[in-house]
């Protein structure tokens, strides 16, 4: 007796994405925790994974990726555009140590914010909002880097007004020889920024869907509003706005390298991510699984071991 064999005629039949095969995603979900560096076929050549005993590592690491390949493009009088995630928050804290550490400016980076709160409009929350993605970034990475921070007109926030011109701006700045890395998480939903699975029901072929740079109020599914809840909102669900502005496949499949990272785990053995984890790296790209095409593009994720599993049932 499992959810498969008891959905049909229960509160969540059709409550996930249609095109979600979840024999797939189970299967996905049943291999050793040892097998979860096997390299798959349709892994970019130059992707890999690393695990993590703690999150006092995972966090350096993150930080540390993010920080070299700041120091790298510098070294290399290169332009850095980077989509940068609100979460996982440590790893900014290892960042700005190790740039302030290396005497690094970020005169050269320029920073797009993958995602943001909104209305149905894409009206966003004020950024003196504790709650926005805009506070939480200049208070964890702008700020803290004193006078070797970004400067202020190469910041971009996901805002009504200056999401769509995301495109045009990145596209001029790689024309100029910029490197785009994206840093991300893999959402509940294995979603990347707010684009969320069920997008893909709006385009007919997976070509127009990959074309798609950004949305403006969004709406999320349930499962993203709780895992928001959960992990940054202490609970309280009432507090989580149900749409979002984001960035689409259209940016973040154009990435030169990607750095994610999945932290998801609480104590007491419970976790959140496993499932979307392993989904990631072995259900094969499908557009109605977005993070499946994140291990199709050179670079890494980041994980806890304890998120290999076993995903198996157990009482806590």
């Amino acid at each position: 007796m499992d959810f498969l064999s008891t959905v049909k005629g229960s509160l969540l039949e059709g409550f996930y994405p249609a095109g979600w095969d979840l024999e797939k995603i189970d299967k996905c979900c049943s291999n050793k925790p040892e097998d979860i560096t096997v390299r798959q076929d349709f892994w970019n050549k130059d992707f890999d994974i690393v695990p993590c005993d703690n999150v006092y590592d995972f966090d350096m690491i993150l930080g540390h990726e993010i920080a070299l390949e700041i120091k790298s493009c510098k070294d290399e009088g290169r332009k850095l555009v980077m989509i940068l995630p609100v979460g996982p928050m440590g790893m900014y804290r290892w960042a700005v140590y190790f740039l302030k550490a290396w005497k690094v400016s970020c005169e050269h980076v320029y920073g797009f914010n993958m995602d943001e709160w909104s209305d149905a409009n894409g009206k966003t929350l004020d950024p003196s909002n504790p709650g926005s993605f805009q506070y939480a970034m200049e208070n964890a990475f702008y700020g803290p880097l004193g006078e070797l921070t970004v400067p202020v007109d190469q910041r971009n926030f996901a805002t009504q007004d200056n999401l769509p011109t995301y495109p045009k701006k990145i596209a001029a700045l790689r024309a100029e020889g910029a490197k785009l890395v994206t840093v991300f998480g893999i959402g509940r939903m294995m979603h990347i920024a707010f684009w969320e699975p069920h997008f893909a029901a709006d385009f007919e072929t997976e070509e127009e869907w990959k074309k798609q740079c950004y949305r403006l109020g969004a709406k999320l599914h349930p499962m993203t509003i709780e895992q928001n809840a959960l992990t940054s909102f202490k609970s309280r669900t009432t507090l989580v706005p149900c749409r979002a502005n984001t960035i689409g496949p259209g940016l973040f499949l154009s990435s030169d390298k990607i750095i994610g990272g999945c932290d998801g785990a609480f104590n007491r053995g419970m976790q959140w991510q496993g499932l979307s984890l392993w989904t990631t790296l072995r259900y094969g790209p499908s557009m109605w699984i977005p993070s499946s095409y994140m291990p199709t593009l050179p670079g890494k994720i980041v994980f806890l071991k304890e998120l290999a599993g076993p995903l198996v049932a157990e009482c806590n």
